[in-house]
Order: C-alpha cells, then sequence, then structure tokens
C-alpha cells in the first residue's frame, strides 16, 4: 500500500500465482507446465489438480498443509518439513524487498491472516536480514503475541527500527459485512446530472521560495504571465530546463506561487523521453520520488525528490462534492463526453477546498487519448469538452 493504495499484489489472474500457499504452488517456471503435459503425459485437468490441490506446503512438506503441523515436523528433523519452511519464508522476504523497492523503501510491513498473526516462527524467519531496509526484529517481542479482539495488533520491531514490524488480526467477517452492506444501501452511486469542466495540465514545475532565491537570485519573485483557472494560481513568465538521464525538456513553465514543496509534474511520453521512472502521485506526496536537475538562466539546482506523474483528479468546493455525493479523497470514475473518442476514465482522485473551482485535470496524454480540442492555450488550457462523474469506487475498509 503506497498512500492509501493497492499498488501491487501477488494474484495474478488467478490465486494460483504467487507465494507458495497451502495446496497452490505460487510462483513457478511456465516451462515446468510444458514438461509435465510433454514427459509425465499429464492432461490440462491433471496439471491444475496438482498446481492447485497438491502442490505448496502440502507438496513440499508431505505431511499437509497445517503450518502448525509442519513446524512441529521440522523442529523433530523432517528433512521435508524444514525444506517447506525455507522455501515459504524466502519467498515471503523476496516479495517483501521487491515491494519495497517499487515504492523506494516502506514504513511497516505487516503479518496477518491465520499464519502471519499467529505464528511467531513464520515472522521470525521472514524478517531475518532486514536490516538493510531499516526493519530490526524484536524477539522476545515477536514469541510474546497474543493477538485478540481487544488487543488486534501488536508492534515486535526494535525502538530503533526505522521500519515498524507489525501483526494484525483478521477480521474476515466483518468486513464482508461492512461491504455488502454499503452495496445494499447504494452508497457507491452518486448523482450524474452536474457535469465537470476539463482542463490539460502540460508539463510544469512549482518550487519553493528556497529554490527560487537559488535559481533566479535572493529574494526573487515570480512575474505573472497568465492567471490559472484555480483562483490564486499563475503561470510564470519564468521558465527552467529539466535534464534527464536520457535528453532534457527545455522552456518548462513554473507557476506561481511559490509552494511549501518542490514538485515537477511530467507526463508519461515526457518520463520516457528524460529517461525517468517518476511515481503517480497526488499533489504534494512527491516522498521517495526521483530527483531532476533544473536548468535556469543563470543557476542550476540539482532536486534530490519531486518529479511526478500527477494523479488524475477534480477539483470542487464542497457544495460540489455534496452534489455530486462525494468526499474528499474519493476515488471515482469519470465518463468524458466527447464525440469524436469517448471514454471513461478509472481512479480519479477528488480534491475538496473552499480555495478550489470545479474543474477535472488531466495530462496531455490523457488528452491525446481521448482525442480532446483545446479552447485555449496556455501550461493549464481549457477544452471544449466535459465529464460526468460515473460512480463512486467502494472502498475497503480496514479491520
Amino acid at each position: 500500500m503506497e498512500y492509501g493504495r493497492s499498488i501491487e499484489t501477488s494474484m495474478g489472474m488467478t490465486p494460483l500465482e504467487g507465494l507458495v500457499m497451502g495446496t497452490r504452488a505460487g510462483d513457478i517456471d511456465a516451462g515446468l507446465i510444458l514438461h509435465l503435459m510433454r514427459h509425465e503425459n499429464m492432461s490440462a485437468d491433471d496439471v491444475d489438480r496438482l498446481l492447485n490441490k497438491e502442490s505448496g506446503l502440502k507438496g513440499l512438506s508431505g505431511i499437509g498443509n497445517d503450518m502448525r503441523d509442519i513446524i512441529e515436523k521440522a523442529s523433530t528433523g523432517d528433512e521435508a518439513c524444514r525444506m517447506a519452511l525455507q522455501v515459504f519464508t524466502h519467498r515471503i522476504r523476496k516479495y517483501i524487498g521487491a515491494y519495497a523497492s517499487i515504492m523506494g523503501g516502506v514504513d511497516a510491513i505487516i503479518f496477518t491472516g491465520g499464519i502471519g498473526e499467529n505464528s511467531a516462527v513464520i515472522r521470525s524467519r521472514s524478517t531475518q536480514r532486514m536490516e538493510y531496509l531499516g526493519a530490526i526484529a524484536d524477539e522476545d517481542k515477536n514469541t510474546d503475541i497474543r493477538l485478540s479482539n481487544e488487543k488486534n495488533v501488536a508492534v515486535f520491531s526494535q525502538p530503533h527500527s526505522r521500519v515498524k514490524l507489525m501483526a494484525v488480526k483478521t477480521n474476515e467477517q466483518l468486513a464482508i459485512a461492512r461491504e455488502s452492506a454499503t452495496l445494499i444501501k447504494e452508497r457507491h452511486k452518486v448523482n450524474t446530472k452536474p457535469s465537470i469542466p476539463i482542463a490539460v495540465s502540460a508539463r510544469h514545475i512549482h518550487l519553493t521560495q528556497e529554490s527560487i532565491d537559488v535559481l533566479f537570485g535572493k529574494g526573487y519573485e515570480l512575474t505573472e504571465k497568465a492567471p490559472l483557472s484555480q483562483p490564486g494560481q499563475f503561470a510564470a513568465n519564468e521558465t527552467l530546463t529539466l535534464l534527464g538521464p536520457k535528453n532534457k525538456i527545455e522552456n518548462v513553465r513554473i507557476l506561481g506561487p511559490s509552494r511549501s514543496k518542490n514538485q515537477i509534474e511530467i507526463s508519461r511520453t515526457d518520463e520516457f523521453f528524460l529517461g525517468i521512472d517518476a511515481p503517480v502521485r497526488a499533489s504534494g506526496h512527491v516522498e521517495n520520488s526521483p530527483g531532476i536537475k533544473l536548468i535556469g538562466p543563470n543557476e542550476e539546482l540539482v532536486l534530490n525528490e519531486g518529479l511526478i506523474c500527477a494523479w488524475r483528479h477534480i477539483h470542487m468546493r464542497p457544495e460540489d462534492a455534496e452534489s455530486f455525493g462525494v468526499k474528499d479523497k474519493d476515488i471515482v470514475d469519470i465518463r468524458i463526453n466527447n464525440e469524436l473518442r469517448p471514454l471513461t476514465f478509472g481512479n480519479v482522485l477528488i480534491r475538496v477546498s473552499s480555495k478550489y473551482k470545479l474543474e477535472m485535470h488531466i495530462d496531455t496524454d490523457e488528452a491525446n487519448a481521448a482525442e480532446l480540442p483545446r479552447h485555449s492555450e496556455g501550461v493549464l488550457f481549457k477544452t471544449e469538452a466535459e465529464a460526468s462523474l460515473v460512480r463512486r469506487k467502494t472502498k475497503v475498509n480496514t479491520v
């Protein structure tokens, strides 16, 4: 999870992909399937049964899929059970490392579900050699964990561990009941009558006053070229060059006024051209994002972070949000009412503030996909198209 959103999952088209499971194999070499069918004379149904019903912990241990039995037998020297434990926890560490790499580090690692919340052995083995991530386990705390309805969260990382290690009790029945109640009450439906103006945001730069001082001189103030649609915002006359590993992009407009964080917003096309993989983020969330070199008319500035691909979003006033039946940070689907190429954008973030004006912001790649005609030129230009809010996503409650 990153900024409250799921960005990766170990499940593929079916539950067969991912970690070693009770009776499922998890990740395997696809060539194994061909080998079994060609050389072991197994049919597709045979392979299906083998990988889904006879593999995983059951196949590795030879005694079944109950982790408690496997741990007990492993402690008495059973080699098959020892191998099952080793493969199981090795895969967990492998996935943790992969996901940490995708997010640029983690704040917490959570163990849950039957094995995660009940097995101190698995938690211990799975968090070994995690110091490089900043995750340092306290074995005494881990061993003492006893989760209950009254105490449903336990931390077993050491006090100086940068990353929290946690065991969390699950309550799947409650989660299912909550989501069912939401669907029954039709709370995911919204008013679809109002339309939303669309503005297309080209690549641009937000700077702190400190960065402006470095690039243009102490106490320098940005000069306004044109006002933007959002109140108090403007496109400045000043521009900079973005220098990436592969190429550079010149004349990138600075937007004013200054902000509390440096933030450079580019499109996916710009990412490929510059040679940088920028994460999709909501405005202001630049932690662990790539940096970039800014070149001004006289000075240069190297940023350690701040380069993002903006998460498509809608600015709303509180009264707009009430009209649509949504609230701040909701995720919605948006239908673009365009005769040339109508389409629906999913995963659109709602941002609500009394300072905003109702408007949807998308980048140039997204506008091109919808073939939106320009109404006026600029860093943030209006279009002749409008959008309708289709539905609000059903949220998953954490328990």
